[in-house]
């Protein structure tokens, strides 16, 4: 990757705090076996470097094609994909669900009491295409817990596990209950694989080839998909839990990894793979308003409709959260169609811009898109959960620093 600091407008020497920082904090204590950082303003990379190692058991150190699991990074993607269906008018944001879903209508909204017994209500309104977008769905299959219906759906989903489809869950969810009346509250769960599905219905492909030759294939994105063939395996890295006070622990080996074997189940919301170039490519088409190489992936309007805050009364993730988690912070964080939208410095407590949008995955993964300082970042990484250390806020701080204009 050719990196011009200079064309870039950034102060290569404070750059290399950026490496001061992630090889000695981190890598260099064995509290991250190894990541990667790509930090570009307009179409010029200021900042690219690797560190440590994609796979210590082997000791193969990290490359500049290294492929890693980007998880809920997919999610962004998956969001564009929908709304490339949106701009053919095959659908309004305002269009309930279940006219792509049919089983789906008339779903009940599950209502807990504080004694712990439990009613059954209708919807206040069906759950609109918006809703799938936004993680407003009221749907059962949060990342964490927090509605009785969530273990039940859990335990259901885990006894049909073999074969999974996005048609199937979509089946199996027709006989659970909603967990809040859809649009009122904001919770981190399946959201994105309906989209995923809906895309299917809409486009009458499966959801991997339509991600092909409408998004990968116009960008280059040759590296990215769900899962990795065997010409690229020696490209893929391991995958490791954090441990306190410890050595992160292997708990994917790239070798055996289900990731080696074409998927039944096409996750929307987290199944993908990616390298540094390619995710780059998708930020760099996002900055340039939805194109990139004279080739128009998304609209310009279309993307600042998906990428203004659609939260009700335009408040932040901290009025509307459920579950207690997400990939970004709360305070000061609007949400839009796919993207978490920063309400400004002050509002979140970070450095950074008004109306900028990113999101991460659960490996420790994040970027984001600064229009304003028209900065791109892709930060990859191997380490699960990502909520084990503050590599995204630390990395902010990184980046703006060494802006030079």
């Amino acid at each position: 990757m050719k990196v011009d600091p200079a064309a870039a407008g950034m102060d290569d020497e404070r750059l290399e705090r950026i490496t001061e920082h992630f090889n000695e904090r981190y890598v260099a204590t064995g509290k991250l076996p190894g990541c990667q950082v790509t930090v570009a303003r307009g179409q010029s990379v200021g900042y690219f470097r690797s560190f440590g190692t994609m796979d210590r058991e082997r000791h193969k150190p990290v490359e500049e094609d290294t492929i890693w699991r980007i998880y809920s990074m997919t999610k962004p993607i998956a969001s564009i994909a929908l709304m490339q269906l949106y701009e053919r008018g095959a659908f309004q944001l305002s269009d309930p669900v279940h006219r792509f879903i049919p089983e789906w209508r008339g779903l009940s909204v599950e209502e807990p009491a504080e004694d712990g017994s439990v009613r059954n209500v209708a919807q206040d309104r069906p759950m609109s295409m918006r809703d799938a977008l936004m993680h407003m769905t009221g749907l059962p299959g949060s990342v964490i817990a927090d509605h009785p219906v969530d273990d039940r759906f859990s335990t259901a989903l885990q006894g049909s596990r073999s074969g999974m489809t996005l048609e199937g869950v979509c089946t199996l969810l027709a006989d659970f209950p909603l967990k809040f009346q859809p649009g009122t509250r904001w919770n981190y769960g399946l959201s994105t694989d309906i989209c995923g599905r809906l895309v299917e219905i809409i486009s009458g492909r499966r959801f991997d080839d339509y991600l092909h030759d409408e998004i990968f294939g116009p960008l280059g994105m040759s590296d990215t998909g769900f899962s990795v063939p065997d010409g690229s395996a020696d490209r893929f890295c391991a995958s490791y839990l954090y441990q306190p006070g410890g050595e992160p622990k292997l708990v994917d080996d790239p070798d055996t990894s289900s990731y080696r074997r074409p998927r039944s189940y096409l996750s929307g919301a987290g199944g993908l793979v990616s390298t540094s170039g390619d995710y780059l490519r998708f930020c760099q088409m996002l900055l340039g308003n939805g194109e990139l190489d004279g080739q128009r992936v998304i609209g310009r309007k279309t993307l600042e409709l998906m990428t203004c805050n659609h939260l009700p009364g335009g408040g932040d993730l901290g009025q509307f959260v459920s579950g207690g988690f997400g990939e970004s912070g709360f305070e000061g964080v609007g949400f839009g169609l796919g993207f978490a939208i920063g309400l400004g410095p002050a509002a979140t407590g970070t450095t950074g811009s008004f109306g900028e949008y990113y999101w991460g995955g659960a490996a420790s993964t994040a970027f984001w898109v600064d229009p304003v300082e028209e900065v791109t970042v892709v930060f990859m990484a191997q380490l699960l959960p990502s909520t084990c250390y503050p590599f995204r806020s630390q990395l902010r701080a990184l980046v703006y620093q060494a802006l030079l204009d």
